[in-house]
């Protein structure tokens, strides 16, 4: 089923609770599947590594990190069957990864969860600790979000972010920058760092190459 999202008009104040600071932060997980995929020649959920759709490889990432999972899209048609997932359609009149995250974190707010965990429908090697790892540091750091780390990068489609920065966005929107970095600034977040381990567990596949690359990736022990 589709679902489609309004920004939150912000109140005067937002409150602790609104933030998910008193909470338990109880975790909604959005897939987000909405881009082009240009440089892969287009259709990249579809793409097979090991014999499976990256999408699938993404919603097994999303089910280990939260019972509540979706997929987020530009359009229902996008994406062929994932049975058993709600579909979230991107905010109408934002551009880019933007509207999925609006859309997804009021979709994670009317499910009663605190914080909204995205991670790519490309990244098929994300660390088995990462929804523990941000939600660890979310609740010491108090800030609205975090951001993972490798290798000198942030990672923003990876990233954990509090329903409360919903109640912010018609701020941000309201200038030029519509990217998840921008609103993370705007906000305020914290970053938690994997370092440079052997193998980067965020890794995407963005092109023909990298999927190459992953499918030898498969075949090997899972470095962490």
């Amino acid at each position: 089923m589709a679902d489609t999202a309004e920004v939150a008009s912000p109140p005067c104040a937002a409150i602790e609770d609104d933030w998910g600071f008193a909470l338990g932060l109880d975790l909604a997980v959005l897939v987000l599947a909405g881009g082009e995929g240009k440089r892969m020649g287009g259709a990249k959920t579809e793409r097979t590594l090991g014999r499976r759709r990256l999408i699938d490889h993404a919603l097994d990432v999303a089910r280990r990190c939260g019972k509540q999972v979706a997929i987020g899209l530009r359009a229902a048609e996008q994406i062929s069957a994932v049975d058993g997932f709600e579909c979230v359609i991107d905010q109408p009149g934002i551009e880019g990864p933007l509207a999925s995250l609006v859309a997804g974190i009021a979709w994670a707010k009317r499910r009663g969860a605190s914080c909204l965990l995205t991670i790519p429908c490309d990244a098929p090697f994300l660390p088995h600790d990462l929804a523990r790892r941000l939600q660890a540091r979310l609740a010491t750091s108090r800030e609205a979000i975090v951001f993972p780390a490798s290798y000198g990068r942030w990672h923003p489609s990876s990233a954990l972010w509090r329903v409360g920065v919903l109640y912010q966005l018609p701020h941000y929107l309201a200038g030029k920058r519509r990217s998840l970095i921008g609103l993370a600034e705007h906000v305020g977040f914290a970053v938690e760092d994997w370092g440079a381990p052997q193998r980067d567990p965020f890794f995407n596949v963005n092109t023909p190459e990298d999927l190459r690359t992953a499918e030898v990736w498969l075949t090997q022990p899972h470095f962490e």
